[in-house]
């Protein structure tokens, strides 16, 4: 879809963040079923795993045999900083998701929620969200570049998430909406910048490969030093300290990939 890169990127993004918004939603609930238990409520999610295979498993089947295709050259994108620019911004926006998904709950129960309620604060973000990840890669075509939409969309994460850690706990879900509003806009600016920075199919495979290949590696990373901030400090203030970090590296790597510029190929 050439032509409709941001309305399909948002389709896209916003599937992705229901199904995260129904099992922030339901896992706790479901391993606090009668005979069950954490390692029930995690193996539940095997069944969407199952009818998705089995939905793609004949899209697999037939088709021209692989010998008779004609490959284009895939582009090495290494020595190209616009192709980088997005990869960190890429990389940034997912440390802050995963952050969030595996930490967010703990916090707030560190703050005086249920386990059930800190669930439901993760499903009520995530499913607020689902309004930007459609929009937001519309908004962001609007214009010349990405960058005002993107600044706006960090700016709500960084207000969002501070005021779920130190604003009022009973104003969580206000806070929690703010930061939704942001996160599903910049994830889906991410997502989109693969189409919007690429000139051609080859170079938006390429360039897709490269950013979420290298992006997720790093973002992987950042959990763990949240956990490790957390066992030294025994609070959540160096966690805060790097959350915003994480943050502005996001915002300055989203405003250089923003640019209206392609990327060239080696």
């Amino acid at each position: 879809f050439p032509v409709q890169a941001g309305i399909m990127m948002g389709l896209y993004t916003t599937a992705l963040a229901l199904g995260a918004a129904i099992a922030a939603a339901v896992t706790v609930p479901l391993a606090q079923l009668p005979g069950s238990d954490w390692r029930w409520a995690l193996a539940f999610w095997l069944a969407p795993v199952i009818i998705a295979a089995a939905i793609w498993w004949p899209q697999t089947a037939g088709g021209e045999h692989p010998r008779n295709r004609v490959h284009a050259a895939v582009p090495r994108l290494r020595g190209n900083w616009l192709a980088w620019q997005v990869t960190l911004f890429m990389g940034a926006q997912g440390a802050i998701a995963y952050c969030i998904f595996g930490w967010l709950p703990l916090i707030l129960i560190d703050r005086g929620l249920t386990p059930v309620k800190a669930g439901f604060v993760l499903a009520a973000m995530m499913t607020v969200q689902l309004s930007t990840s459609l929009a937001g890669p519309w908004l962001a075509t609007r214009g010349r570049d990405q960058r005002p939409a993107i600044l706006a969309m960090m700016i709500l994460v960084f207000v969002g998430f501070m005021g779920m850690l130190y604003g009022e706990i009973t104003s969580v879900y206000w806070w929690s909406t703010i930061f939704g509003l942001g996160f599903g806009g910049m994830f889906s600016i991410a997502m989109a910048l693969l189409v919007l920075r690429s000139p051609s199919p080859q170079i938006a495979a390429s360039l897709s490969g490269m950013a979420q290949g290298v992006g997720y590696t790093l973002a992987a990373v950042a959990p763990l030093i949240i956990g490790v901030l957390h066992d030294y400090t025994g609070n959540w203030n160096a966690v805060a300290v790097f959350f915003v970090l994480l943050i502005c590296g996001a915002a300055w790597s989203g405003l250089l990939a923003g640019r209206s510029k392609y990327i060239k190929a080696d």
